[in-house]
């Protein structure tokens, strides 16, 4: 007998031994219904009333440690964004503009969904690896990125609520199934229309990809700035404020990850930054600075404490082309802190 008979026989004798698939058609024959308790495991749901919440708690300096050990590698260690990886800090008072920069701060509504979205998707490769504790204190460490809460605040299902979200009431409620639907049912018209199709305008959204400039044309820009003739009246500087210090501390915090500061400290992604304030700017030895800080050294540029606050309130806006990835310090008062702080370690 050949092989093909022989084949042709087991299907035969297959065909005979198990029932057609049409009758078992309502259950294919596999699995069972899932448990109760097994559906709760997976059903993570968290609305924004707060169904759903886990009890937990968390608080922005311990979740700086874990966002930094687990997200800062795609999100930044101030949850500024790498690359294409999405920003989740700044982009405050930006919604209003063409290419507005959407983050937890500034564009979402509800603070349930970063919760939801981080128990279940984060991290990137790992998801479902964070306990309810931790992923409280990542969430507080992404409000303390927004200032919108302080690094003490703790972060938990009864605490939830107190945090103000900027864009709550950004959002209008989708009604559209009861006002619009019915004005696209029927027959479509199909009379009077146009004849040829011309493209009129293009959806291009400008500065979405940062262009390296000219470094030439930056040094000129940067020294055009500093090196003019105006002259430059220097402050009185105030008596030392411990108190005021020892709040700066605290703000230094958001600093830690590229700089140090006191004895033994070295140069790190950013310059150390023992006796800066006074001191001329791209000082510190063995530091590679980026060009445009050069050539507001080579124009003159003195940390006093007025630059130093217009530069920790804005790095990228007070000079262009800087390394610094930091978004800054929005509020006055942790600007006057941490410059006060860095006023205690002088050379």
């Amino acid at each position: 007998m050949s092989k093909f008979l022989k084949f042709s026989g087991l299907l035969v004798a297959a065909s005979l031994t198990f029932p057609a698939v049409s009758a078992q058609a309502d259950t294919f024959g596999l699995g069972r219904p899932a448990l109760p308790e097994e559906i709760a495991a997976w059903d993570l749901d968290v609305s924004p009333d707060g169904t759903g919440l886990p009890v937990g708690s968390g608080d922005a300096l311990d979740g700086e440690e874990i966002f930094a050990n687990k997200c800062a590698a795609c999100h930044g260690d101030f949850a500024e964004g790498i690359g294409n990886w999405p920003k989740l800090a700044g982009g405050a008072d930006t919604l209003d503009r063409d290419d507005p920069l959407k983050t937890v701060g500034s564009y979402w509504p509800h603070l349930s969904t970063a919760y939801d979205y981080i128990k279940r998707s984060m991290p990137y490769g790992d998801a479902g690896t964070l306990t309810d504790d931790e992923v409280y204190a990542i969430v507080a460490y992404i409000l303390y990125s927004n200032d919108l809460i302080e690094d003490d605040f703790v972060l938990s299902d009864k605490t939830f609520f107190e945090v103000e979200m900027p864009n709550a009431d950004g959002f209008i409620f989708d009604d559209r199934a009861t006002t619009e639907y019915a004005q696209w049912s029927g027959e479509p018209c199909m009379e009077n229309c146009k004849t040829d199709v011309k493209v009129t305008m293009r959806a291009t959204v400008l500065d979405v990809t940062p262009q390296e400039e000219d470094a030439s044309e930056v040094i000129e820009e940067a020294s055009e700035v500093l090196a003019s003739d105006v002259p430059v009246e220097v402050p009185v500087e105030a008596a030392f404020d411990a108190d005021l210090a020892a709040e700066g501390e605290k703000v230094f915090r958001k600093c830690k990850a590229c700089h140090q500061i006191g004895d033994g400290a070295k140069n790190r992604v950013g310059p150390l930054l023992t006796g800066i304030m006074g001191a001329p700017a791209g000082a510190v030895e063995g530091f590679k600075y980026s060009k445009p800080l050069m050539a507001a050294a080579e124009g003159g540029l003195i940390w006093t404490e007025e630059e130093m606050a217009a530069f920790l309130a804005n790095p990228k806006g007070y000079m262009k082309g800087t390394k610094m990835s930091f978004a800054g310090l929005k509020k006055e008062d942790e600007q006057k802190a941490i410059i006060e702080y860095l006023k205690s370690f002088g050379e």
